[in-house]
């Protein structure tokens, strides 16, 4: 895709949001990711009057004289951008598919990064890692990562999405999954924890369909800052009545009839979902991970702007 034509796609998408793109989401970026902790520069001769706190030891004992660790504010963030192209993603039932909404939201963030002057990298990832982009800055760089994030998988055929009820039916009947259509964060954030040594603000957009994940996300959480973005539909959490359909898990191929003209059936599928959506929030909140939900079907925005306001009045009280 060239470079013109990403960029058309990007005013596509602020055309939808509207000027809060612009207006608002970089500037709630720029004033939640304020990064800036102290970086170490340089080591220096000790002048009187300097902390005594701030003195190499090791320096001055091979030199005979004082010295003292020089530090600079660090002005510069890494954001990592980790989209989840698993083959539930491939769902919608409005307008975009939960790909779509989360490569949309990735470009916001890339964007809003650069404005900054930040460094942005990109993890496209499924039962493996599909795609890796380092960490850079510039506008250039930007559009890479927007160019791979907008484009990945256009073309490829979209199978229906799982649904609460049906998960139970398909518990302990598992088979081996294809790497495209399966899901393992745990294995995009070892990944990521391999090959990102500095302090990181990572982004984790996925529809969380995969299981046993949450100690890999607390394990990276502890050095780096990581913010879990769950992206649903609406036909996930509520059947509609058609009567008898088969329905498909799109990550194991597993099928099954079932009568969506029964309100009894469409209500625990309404239940199940709702549950898991609440306990996965509770989960990943009782870690230290913050949690945001994107509705496929609305604004892409409003959720991020909510949580830049909540981070804001947090590190206010803090």
């Amino acid at each position: 895709m060239l470079a013109r034509e990403i960029l058309q796609r990007v005013r596509e998408i602020q055309v939808r949001t509207g000027r809060q793109v612009a207006d608002v989401l970089a500037g709630e970026y720029v004033s939640v990711f304020k990064g800036r902790g102290m970086e170490f520069d340089e080591v220096r001769p000790y002048i009187p009057g300097d902390d005594v706190r701030t003195i190499d030891w090791n320096v001055t004992a091979r030199t005979g004289e004082p010295y003292v660790k020089r530090f600079v504010e660090e002005r510069q963030l890494t954001l990592m951008l980790m989209a989840d192209v698993s083959a539930s993603q491939d769902f919608g039932s409005s307008s975009r598919s939960k790909r779509e909404v989360a490569a949309e939201l990735c470009a916001l963030l890339a964007f809003s990064a650069t404005q900054n002057d930040d460094v942005v990298g990109l993890v496209l990832f499924h039962g493996d890692i599909e795609t890796y982009i380092p960490p850079r800055k510039g506008q250039k760089h930007a559009l890479r990562v927007v160019r791979e994030v907008l484009t990945h998988g256009e073309g490829m055929e979209s199978d229906p999405a799982p649904t609460g009820g049906f998960r139970r039916f398909l518990r302990g009947m598992r088979r081996p999954r294809a790497p495209r259509q399966e899901t393992s964060i745990s294995r995009a954030v070892e990944f990521f924890a391999g090959v990102t040594k500095r302090r990181t603000i990572c982004f984790v957009v996925s529809d969380f369909q995969d299981e046993r994940f949450e100690e890999a996300l607390a394990g990276a959480n502890r050095r780096h800052d990581v913010i879990a973005v769950h992206v649903d539909d609406p036909r996930e959490r509520e059947l509609p009545d058609l009567g008898l359909v088969g329905l498909q898990d799109a990550e194991t191929g597993e099928t099954q009839l079932v009568d969506t003209g029964s309100k009894a059936f469409r209500d625990e599928v309404a239940r199940d979902t709702g549950e898991r959506a609440k306990a996965l929030e509770h989960r990943l909140r009782s870690l230290g991970i913050d949690f945001v939900h994107v509705d496929a079907s609305a604004s892409i925005v409003d959720p991020l702007v909510r949580f830049f306001r909540m981070r804001e009045r947090r590190s206010r009280r803090s």
